[in-house]
């Protein structure tokens, strides 16, 4: 009998619900109602469109780090890329919102697949450092590219169009509580996505990689392929997670593409358990808080989330959501 069947008999057993169906209701009941308590902590809805938009990219992220067992150093050029598409297209192309996410998400994601199929027989790291390598690259041309990004000014000029469905429009140019519950809708269409992938034989063949690459390449698992798609599907959804984060500020700038938010997405995963599902946004949802609230008082906030780091990984090294799971499991 495997782990999920001993679960649900125990959870029969008790007459409950699965933890798993919990811990779901949990996090939509706190996403859905976010304007309603956010503000009593002090907190605003700007805020917490940032912890989707980074707890997308974060969690697009950890389908390479914490499904297939692979580092990037270089996610930030596919969340950069992803919100240039979307500011060029709104600038250049036309006011739609949708064709805005579309390009942002087709801009990083085919660059990734270009990228991926350079690294994608590099192991270990020799592979992490590859990714920083092409990141630094669109870095450079971001930042050197005046004409087209705006070069260290950022891309600006363009603002998000209200959404046309042909028999209404809803406009989420201003209205700050609409404009989160739209990014929410965006947000959960993606994990559902994910979600899907990861639950396929796809997604558990990811994970027979993470686990034992020598025992899966024996059963005859094409290793390099399904790294370069794990590589690939990751970049997509991140780019499509920058191309909100375009929408959300109205500009971009060639720090979304910078090696440091490489780094801080890493940290968003780790410090949320990178072997869980929702850790990736638990993880972002403390980094975007604690940046938010310190960087008030200190520049020094990035000490405050080091030392943050340092405790969750010393003292809960499967991060903030894999010890409330290993005390389920308890």
């Amino acid at each position: 009998m495997n782990s999920a069947t001993t679960r649900q008999a125990h959870v029969a057993m008790r007459g409950g619900i699965d933890p798993r169906w919990g811990k779901l209701l949990v996090v939509w009941a706190a996403l859905l109602t976010v304007p309603l308590w956010l503000p009593f902590l002090g907190g605003y809805t700007a805020l917490a469109g940032r912890v989707l938009v980074l707890g997308l990219a974060a969690m697009s992220f950890n389908i390479l780090l914490g499904f297939t067992g692979v580092m990037s150093f270089g996610h930030a050029a596919y969340f950069g890329l992803g919100a240039y598409g979307a500011g060029l297209a709104l600038k250049f192309l036309a006011p739609s919102t949708p064709l805005a996410m579309l390009c942002g998400t087709l801009l990083g994601g085919l660059a990734g697949a270009i990228v991926g199929a350079f690294i994608a027989r590099r192991r270990g790291v020799y592979f992490a450092m590859a990714t920083v390598a092409f990141g630094q690259i669109g870095f450079y041309i971001a930042y050197t590219w005046n004409d087209l990004t705006g070069g260290y000014d950022g891309l600006r000029g363009f603002v998000r169009a209200p959404i046309n469905l042909g028999f209404t429009s809803i406009d989420i140019t201003n209205n700050g509580t609409l404009f989160y519950y739209f990014l929410l809708a965006m947000f959960a269409i993606a994990v559902a996505l994910q979600g899907v992938l990861l639950g396929s034989p796809f997604g558990r063949t990811l994970l027979a990689i993470r686990e034992n690459e020598r025992r899966a390449r024996f059963l005859g698992i094409p290793i390099e392929r399904h790294i370069w798609l794990s590589f690939t599907i990751s970049c997509f959804f991140t780019g499509f997670a920058g191309s909100l984060y375009a929408l959300l500020n109205n500009f971009a700038d060639p720090m979304a593409m910078h090696y440091s938010l490489s780094g801080e997405i890493v940290i968003m995963a780790v410090l949320g358990g990178m072997r869980s599902f929702w850790g990736p946004l638990i993880g972002a949802a403390v980094f975007v808080v604690v940046q938010d609230y310190i960087s008030s008082m200190t520049v020094n906030w990035m000490s405050f989330v080091g030392l943050i780091f340092v405790l969750v990984v010393l003292f809960f090294p499967r991060g903030l959501l894999g010890m409330f799971q290993r005390r389920e499991t308890a």
